[in-house]
């Protein structure tokens, strides 16, 4: 089982003039990788204020994931990638682009996230929607790829072509070739 946190971006629950109903969805979704929830936080939808929040969860070496909602829209208050692509030492696209090509079944509002994904150090930052619903979407959506990367089951693997002769499937990060 892995450390995970989640970062919700709004300015109304942070103020408290709003439950924040986004993170604990979020934080209730973990145990399906199976991940701890080690952390849940609200910050307001600033650059400044999004990345202190993301630094004070990178600090902790055992972290592994930390998913953020909210702030991927295209507002001027919509800075949630603004505040993680420095952090961002690895980029993974494909992530962020299966959430949007997922989402699009449901609304075409998904085209329009900016949300992104990849690691700094060996912790996984992904941002994802503000919405609950879009964040069980976009989370049922990542599910068999973050199981794959922190060493959970994940759904059987396609092949593209071949008999996949030479090939063995691990658990990890990567797949071993022989």
């Amino acid at each position: 089982m892995i450390d995970a946190a989640v970062i919700t971006a709004s300015d109304r629950s942070s103020r408290g003039e709003r439950e924040d109903a986004s993170g604990p969805a979020l934080a209730a979704l973990l145990e399906r990788i199976p991940a701890r929830c080690a952390g849940v936080r609200v910050a307001p939808d600033s650059v400044p204020a999004l990345r202190a929040a993301m630094r004070h969860f990178l600090r902790d070496p055992g972290l592994r994931l930390l998913l953020t909602t909210g702030g991927t829209g295209v507002t001027p208050r919509d800075v949630t990638p603004e505040a993680t692509a420095p952090l961002i030492e690895r980029p993974l696209p494909g992530l962020a682009l299966a959430m949007r090509w997922g989402s699009y079944r449901h609304t075409p509002f998904a085209l329009v996230s900016r949300a992104l994904a990849g690691f700094h150090g060996d912790c996984l930052i992904v941002n994802l929607p503000g919405s609950p619903r879009a964040v069980e979407e976009c989370f049922t959506i990542l599910l068999p790829t973050l199981r794959w990367l922190f060493g959970g089951t994940a759904a059987p693997v396609a092949r593209a072509g071949g008999d996949g002769a030479g090939r063995t499937r691990t658990t990890r990060r990567r797949e071993r070739w022989r």
